[in-house]
């Protein structure tokens, strides 16, 4: 009830999480990143408050399908009683079988101005007893695993003194970005920081931030940290996680053709097209479609193209158009 199904336990030597992404981890990315190894994803972040209120396109966003395994839902706030409420709401809508998901993340690391200028996010890192409220209120009414998401502080690396705060509030789990609000996602990650955690939390830990390639992942896992989450390096090239995977295990992986890249644009429309009820939904998988270009011939003309399309048969057109 309150620990991690063996199910995300560390497969192939890790244990790999799509990382929450506003505007990018919808339900179509995180079923094509699934298939290609992710063990753990995340819906995009969730305001609270818009699921207390009732806001269906907030809602919309914790849509999911008997496919996705160990999926869990990152909500946001500030407001312990909104927490509260929400987080009794969305046990109840998994009961009834009306939303299906395996573990609540709750967000303290977003740096977005208009996040933290509502006290949301990052923000809590700098109210420790209210971030302590917001934390006991969502895992004392959920009957699923609760992480939380955190970053090193607001300006400062504050994360030794905001982590008893973690485990005081006995959250399942903790997933450590270590930059802080400040840097956003500029500079490099203190591993060293979230390594000083590792070594003594009683909490799992997931490592983001900087986990870009195979390799930045060996790095990783030579540190000790076997859950490592992938951020930006996912959007450009969803086959990062079978990539990490192959070379944690045998050394080596194989980097994308250009036929691998128009089979991942292809599938990725499928599946917009068959999970997105939204008329608009190809203009907003278009920033995805132009990162699948990259390495392809006459790939800015492609780009071009995708920029103007409006219908998913064009988009797949445009595909396979490419010389392979």
């Amino acid at each position: 009830k309150t620990k991690y199904s063996e199910n995300t336990e560390p497969k192939n030597k890790v244990s790999l999480y799509l990382a929450p992404m506003a505007g990018y981890t919808d339900l179509p990315f995180r079923l094509l990143a699934q298939d290609n190894g992710a063990d753990v994803t995340t819906s995009e972040m969730v305001s609270a408050k818009g699921l207390y209120y009732n806001n269906e396109k907030t809602k919309d966003l914790l849509i999911t399908v008997p496919e996705e395994k160990n999926y869990g839902i990152q909500i946001f706030g500030s407001e312990p009683e909104v927490l509260e409420k929400t987080v009794k709401e969305l046990i109840k809508y998994r009961d009834n079988g009306e939303l299906s998901y395996d573990f609540i993340d709750f967000n303290v690391g977003c740096p977005a101005p208009k996040i933290v200028k509502n006290g949301d996010g990052s923000a809590l890192l700098e109210k420790p007893e209210l971030l302590y409220d917001c934390l006991v209120s969502i895992k004392e009414n959920s009957s699923v695993p609760v992480s939380v998401k955190t970053r090193l502080g607001l300006k400062e690396d504050k994360l030794a003194s905001i982590y008893p705060i973690f485990e005081k509030a006995n959250v399942d789990r903790i997933i450590i970005h270590p930059r802080t609000r400040e840097q956003y996602y500029s500079g490099i990650s203190n591993w060293e920081s979230a390594k000083e955690i590792l070594d003594t939390s009683t909490i799992p830990v997931v490592l983001s931030g900087d986990i870009i390639s195979p390799e930045k992942a060996q790095e990783a896992y030579d540190m000790g940290f076997t859950n490592l989450m992938v951020g930006r390096a996912a959007v450009e090239n969803p086959l990062i996680f079978n990539q990490i995977k192959d070379y944690l295990n045998t050394g080596n992986y194989k980097t994308p053709g250009i036929e691998d890249r128009v089979k991942l644009a292809l599938k990725h429309i499928d599946y917009v097209e068959k999970y997105n009820n939204n008329k608009n939904a190809i203009v907003g998988m278009r920033k995805h479609l132009a990162a699948y270009t990259k390495g392809l011939p006459n790939s800015k003309e492609l780009r071009n193209k995708i920029f103007s399309t409006k219908d998913f048969n064009q988009a797949r057109d445009i595909f396979k158009g490419v010389q392979l």
